[in-house]
């Protein structure tokens, strides 16, 4: 949500600026400016829609500097347009903000009754006038910032420009992340490293309340008290050919097709082939533990959902899920020996992070599962464990859900052997199933111009429903869930047992029905559920392996043929098909695929 980039160089700012805002496109966006400081003058342009906008609009009304900052916003005080695009001007400071200043009203009023003019509808100009008003006051630019941050209350990443200033700009952070890079003679501000790696490798993640003051000769960074301190320089390795498309058209498509390497690499780290034993990186005994608490939002929160059903099957382990936006809010107790395990791609998400610091001093031990390592959620963890799923550009997430998906498996599977619920044999047939998974993802990818062909009339429907039992509810729900998302159909999931109990209503002939249904121990009710549905003339869109396929008989509208697998590895695969109908469905649309509209890929507010 919202991208941040600054830019201290040698060489003119506007170009890499826009470079570097495309590197965060995939955190959603609905406009985009930049701002520069040129012969000590600031500048700033800025536009709505895709960054071509703003690109064009520099062709005809080109920004010069070699300072600058920039940034695409996702709208949350008011529309999208060219005036409460960023970068906000006050006088003489430019700011891009990604966050909600949450006290803006108060200030608001205090900046008004001070003879202060809005010109805008967003809660980040008062930042912008803040600063100005300090400045007007005397104080320096240095001063005028971090009086206006100790006045913010919120969640926020900032970074500020000044007017006769080329060689500073202020960052800070609280909620949101925000990194500092290091070049030769030059240094970067940027939301995440991915937007700083064509330019750098070394960064530094600011924490929680830092402020720096950013020269080209480094970074000099405080703590929320105003104390000096020095933060990490890291190495960061981040492939360019792992943040473009590789030849697909979409990177959803890619990161779709990524998902066989990438979750041998998980298993890899997590299931080393010398052992039939799950290895983390740190210690976690389960037999301490008398119950699971789960949090996590969106997709992150159907991997949860799944993930129930392996702890409590196979680890007979108590677990409770809960959306962590409710989580935070319902504060429920937290009896002790209680692990509390919080899943998020990014590491970043406002509300997982607000949950997993309700938990701090109350569970026993917080587990993390996420996609960036140097997160917030990842170092605020006692132990984080890392997916290996690499960038994930696409708004949809496809191969991370996949990563977390074994990784929690594995961690199900530790906890079964550390309760004295699975012996060696077991374990070593799970394992040997799980290092399989790849071939067997490969083989369900093969159905692509099958899903497509389906994908093709359920484009014309205005309503989806999905089904599933069992271990295919929760991918029920994340099939729903790319769908809408991503093809803007409507699109509801259900428990097939819960068909008869409303849902059925809205069966008809204009109606498809995604069944997910491999052969297991549930077929038989599912294949009920199905019968009824095709009964009221239901179009049903069956995905199965080849028995199920062959039992359910020809009245099925589509049948989608995935490979056979053990059963508790099922999730993992079905996934696949759903996210190639979502994709294909989309694209049959024309919709933005990488982008669906009104999304962020990292939700770093409430």
């Amino acid at each position: 949500m919202c991208g941040i980039v600054g830019v201290l160089g040698n060489h003119e700012a506007a170009p890499i600026l826009v470079e570097a805002l495309k590197r965060l496109e995939y955190r959603g966006y609905d406009s985009a400016g930049i701002a520069t400081v040129n012969d000590g003058a600031l500048r700033r342009r800025r536009a709505v829609g895709k960054l071509v906008n703003l690109s064009d609009l520099l062709v005809h009304e080109p920004l010069a500097g070699k300072a600058g900052i920039g940034h695409t916003r996702w709208a949350t005080h008011g529309v999208p347009s060219v005036s409460n695009a960023h970068p906000h001007r006050a006088g003489a400071v430019a700011v891009v903000h990604n966050g909600i200043i949450e006290n803006y009203k108060e200030l608001r009023a205090e900046l008004l009754n001070c003879g202060m003019e809005f010109r805008t509808e967003t809660d980040t100009e008062t930042v912008a006038l803040m600063t100005e008003r300090y400045l007007k006051e005397g104080h320096s630019p240095v001063d005028a910032a971090f009086k206006t941050l100790n006045q913010l209350e919120g969640a926020f990443a900032l970074a500020f420009l000044f007017d006769g200033e080329e060689d500073l700009i202020i960052a800070a952070r609280k909620g949101s992340p925000l990194a500092i890079g290091h070049g030769d003679g030059e240094m970067f501000v940027g939301s995440d490293a991915i937007a700083l790696a064509p330019l750098t490798d070394r960064i530094t993640y600011l924490e929680e309340g830092d402020r720096a003051v950013v020269t080209r000769a480094g970074a000099e960074i405080r703590n929320a008290r105003g104390e000096l301190v020095n933060r990490e320089t890291k190495t960061i390795q981040i492939d360019s050919t792992q943040v473009d498309k590789g030849g697909h058209k979409h990177f959803m498509a890619k990161e779709i097709a990524e998902q066989p390497h990438v979750i041998a690499e998980a298993i890899r780290h997590y299931l080393p082939v010398e052992e039939n034993a799950v290895r983390l990186p740190g210690e976690v005994d389960f037999s301490q533990v008398e119950r699971l608490t789960m949090v996590a939002c969106g997709t992150a929160y159907y991997a949860c959902l799944t993930a129930k059903y392996w702890f409590e099957q196979i680890a007979r382990l108590p677990v409770e899920v809960d959306i962590a936006s409710e989580f935070r809010y319902r504060e429920p107790p937290v009896p002790g020996k209680t692990l509390a395990l919080f899943v998020s791609q990014s590491g970043e998400t406002a509300d997982t992070l607000a949950a997993l610091r309700y938990c701090q001093e109350k569970a026993d031990k917080i587990l993390s599962v996420v996609n960036v390592p140097e997160s917030s959620i990842a170092r605020e963890s006692d132990l984080a464990l890392p997916i290996f799923a690499g960038p994930e550009i696409g708004v949809a997430s496809t191969k991370a859900f996949t990563c977390q998906l074994t990784v929690l498996l594995a961690l199900a599977l530790k906890a079964a052997c550390d309760r004295g619920h699975m012996n060696a044999e077991e374990m070593a047939e799970y394992a040997s199933a799980i290092r399989g998974l790849p071939n067997v993802l490969s083989s369900a990818l093969e159905q692509n111009e099958a899903i497509r062909l389906a994908a093709q009339k359920v484009s014309e429907a205005r309503d989806v429903l999905f089904l599933g039992r069992g271990l295919m509810f929760p991918l029920a729900l994340e099939g729903a869930l790319k769908l809408k998302e991503i093809s803007y159909i409507h699109a509801e999931a259900y428990a097939s047992g819960e068909l008869k109990h409303g849902p059925i209503a809205l069966i008809d002939k204009n109606m498809p029905v995604v069944v997910l249904t491999p052969k297991d121990s549930l077929f038989d009710k599912s294949v009920s559920n199905m019968q009824e549905v095709l009964a009221r003339k239901g179009k049903v869109l069956m995905i199965s392996d080849q028995d199920g396929i062959d039992e359910a008989g020809d009245d099925v509208w589509c049948a989608i043929r995935m490979p056979k697998v053990k059963e508790a590895l099922s999730p993992i695969l079905y996934a696949i098909p759903a996210q190639l109908l979502a994709y294909h469905t989309a694209v049959a649309k024309g919709t933005d695929v990488d982008q669906p509209r009104n999304l962020a890929k990292s939700v770093t507010v409430e």
